[in-house]
């Protein structure tokens, strides 16, 4: 995905713009929009449109667009919802390529709203007419000067330039976030409102910004994904661009989607889905606000580190130890001086410890002492980040100067300052020399923490194509649901080893096969059979038939509607642990794959691992060491090792199922884990399709 370079220019930086119902009241948000243009130099030409207008704040107005002497890059549209598809119209006859929609009315308001909005897109589409919002604030290009916005913050704001560019899905956010960034010495290019997404959404204005010249890091706020394929694709580019993109998500409450078909539905929130879509594709999550334009300049010119080692020096132990224990929380691993550079610092009188956090008793920070420590640290290659906390000496600028300033190398790795006191012009000092600094200690963590768990985006593996050939074949002799055993089959042609088993269609059939047994109920129409009494656990072979046939008639009896296909008898599994692996084509996101831990309790546990699927047997083994249950099988404390390989395999083998598009979800519910060598082995599971 690129975006035309004509597109981009008269969106970002339009020669002229035709502002339709435009008003010379100054208590109306619709006079804005003029009054920002011309207070910040705007160069460009100036359309006010407004029938009943000859002229608004001393500029010739115009009754509409075709009135204008033209042409026209940009329609900011500011009428009523009624009068927009005129407006439209008239965008289309001119073929002005880009119109913003403060106007609101539309999707917001239920189905009656989506559609006219849907309409809207499909007749500007048509004549190459392409759409913000509606619903939105619009857009700022600091660089160019040019707020095309309704956003009240510009009354009282300066336009300072710098690196960062924003897309929020909250038009009001973007007004708050230039306010406070700005406040702390942070400068933008660009920042874009994107209200109802109807047709330009955030992942094609990611793919602009990576593309503009004057944009170095791009930051979202986001609400919900709704071009989740085009965001991935964009960040991708960023990635490889040098941009870092950096989000801020709300959702992450337990108050989420919840699907009923399977347990992987039910365990995976959108939290969980959305820092799996972020991890994906190169993308750093904060969880703070002020973190979100806070973490750029750490991380601008920063690769992923190679671990997620931090370490922490300061002279004033308490408001450093507010940081450290928030980065412990968050996981990361804050390490003390190597022995190395004990010795090197010993070489100069400096002694310090090994502890990990590096704290200068009074008075020992002065005589370049502490530079002399924060140079030795972000020299080491022990350490993957560095954090310097000053105390209220931060407060003296000269501090500043000889204990952060003056080190070097300090591009070596992220070096990151939190200042325990009020120091607004430290910050500011910091920033403009190029130094990640922090107001608290919890943005702080989560900037550190945020980049100590950035990763580059993964590789899409291949499905062989005899693989994806069985699974097709599977797919296509089904309906919308498989029963278990038809379930077995698909996950036997992805390569996953299922229990032995028999169907017996009467109950009284047969079975050649050492027990005890396993009996279940076989129907597509009952899918947890455990809580509909349809499973019976450690039959021995001669009581089967009867279990059998008692559980068809009880069957046929509860549940007259069901589709039932006999009884399943599978040979009784063992194995020293029970994990669920999942797959689900989310709605927002699309496929993903979940490891957790399985069984009647899967539900009860939130011990999961979520990634974007399809994986790599990389990225598999990652997922089985997020569970802290599954430690147990790496062989610690001498336990009996688990073949982990093969639950890695397994993993990566349901994943493909991403590349099978019919496929909505699949589990399977419990695997057993055998010893090291023995592989796995699929005793129950689901498939459902669109």
């Amino acid at each position: 995905m690129t975006i035309d370079s004509s597109l981009r220019k008269a969106f970002l930086q339009p020669k002229s713009v035709a502002l339709v119902g435009a008003s010379p009241d100054l208590k109306k948000n619709n006079s804005r929009p003029q009054r920002f243009l011309r207070r910040f130099g705007y160069t460009g030409r100036v359309y006010p449109i407004n029938p009943s207008r000859d002229e608004v704040f001393g500029e010739r107005a115009y009754p509409d667009l075709k009135s204008a002497p033209g042409p026209i890059d940009h329609a900011f549209i500011m009428v009523p919802a009624a009068a927009v598809p005129a407006v439209i119209d008239q965008c289309c006859e001119l073929r002005i390529p880009v119109a913003t929609l403060f106007t609101a009315g539309f999707a917001e308001l239920g189905a009656e709203g989506l559609e006219r909005q849907r309409a809207m897109v499909a007749q500007a589409r048509a004549a190459g007419v392409r759409l913000l919002g509606p619903n939105c604030m619009g857009l700022i290009n600091v660089h160019d000067r040019i707020p095309l916005t309704v956003n009240a913050v510009i009354e009282r704001e300066e336009l300072v330039p710098g690196p960062l560019s924003l897309i929020s899905q909250s038009g009001s956010m973007t007004g708050s976030i230039l306010s406070r960034a700005q406040a702390r010495g942070l400068g933008f290019s660009k920042l874009i409102s994107v209200g109802n997404e109807s047709d330009l959404g955030v992942g094609e204005l990611t793919d602009m910004l990576v593309d503009d010249a004057d944009t170095g890091a791009i930051l979202l706020f986001l609400e919900t994904f709704r071009d989740a394929d085009k965001l991935a694709q964009a960040a991708r580019r960023a990635y490889a661009a040098g941009k870092p993109v950096i989000a801020f998500k709300l959702g992450r409450s337990s108050v989420g989607r919840r699907v009923a078909t399977s347990h992987t539905g039910a365990m995976t929130g959108p939290d969980e889905l959305a820092s799996a879509f972020f991890r994906e594709h190169g993308i750093l999550r904060v969880d703070t606000f002020e973190g979100l334009f806070e973490t750029a300049q750490l991380v601008m010119g920063q690769k992923p580190p190679r671990g997620k080692r931090v370490s922490v020096v300061t002279g004033t132990g308490g408001a450093a130890a507010m940081v450290v224990d928030r980065l412990g929380v968050l996981g990361a691993d804050v390490v003390g001086p190597s022995p190395e550079v004990i010795r090197e610092l010993a070489a100069k009188d400096i002694e310090v410890s090994d502890a990990p956090l590096t704290d200068l008793p009074m008075g020992q920070s002065a005589g370049g002492r502490y530079s002399t420590i924060l140079s030795a640290l972000l020299a080491s290659d022990h350490t993957d980040a560095v954090v310097s906390v000053i105390g209220s000496s931060a407060q003296n600028p000269q501090t500043i100067v000889e204990r952060v300033l003056a080190v070097a190398p300090r591009d070596a790795k992220p070096l990151g300052v939190f200042l325990a006191p009020r120091a607004d012009d430290a910050l500011v000092q910091l920033q403009k020399n190029g130094v990640a600094s922090f107001r608290t200690p919890e943005s702080c963590a989560d900037a550190v923490n945020a980049y100590l768990n950035w990763k580059a985006p993964g590789e899409r593996p291949d499905v062989g194509a005899e693989t994806a050939s069985a699974a097709k074949a599977v797919a296509r002799a089904s309906g919308k649901r498989l029963s278990e055993r038809q379930a077995g089959e698909l996950f036997s042609a992805l390569g996953i080893r299922t229990a032995d088993h028999r169907v017996l269609a009467s109950g009284s059939e047969a079975v050649d096969l050492p027990g005890p047994f396993a009996v279940k109920l076989l129907s597509p129409d009952i899918l947890h059979k455990t809580d509909a009494g349809m499973v019976k656990l450690h039959v021995a072979p001669d009581a089967v038939p009867a279990e059998a046939q008692a559980m068809l008639r009880e069957a046929r009896t509860r549940f007259p509607e069901a589709s039932i296909e006999g009884v399943l008898v599978q040979q009784m599994e063992r194995g020293l642990a029970e994990v669920i692996v999942g797959f689900r084509r989310d709605p927002e996101i699309g496929p993903v794959v979940l490891l957790g831990m399985g069984g009647i309790a899967a539900e009860l546990r939130k011990s999961i691992s979520v990634r974007v699927a399809p994986v790599t047997r990389d990225t598999a083994l990652g997922m089985i060491a997020d569970i802290p249950e599954l430690r147990m099988l790496s062989g610690f404390r001498n336990l009996p090792r688990g073949d982990l390989d093969a639950l890695a395999e397994a993993i990566r083998s349901m994943s493909l199922l991403a590349d099978l598009s019919v496929v909505t979800d699949a589990e399977i519910n419990p695997l057993i884990v055998r010893g090291q060598g023995h592989g796995v082995v699929a005793v129950d599971g689901l498939v459902a399709f669109e």
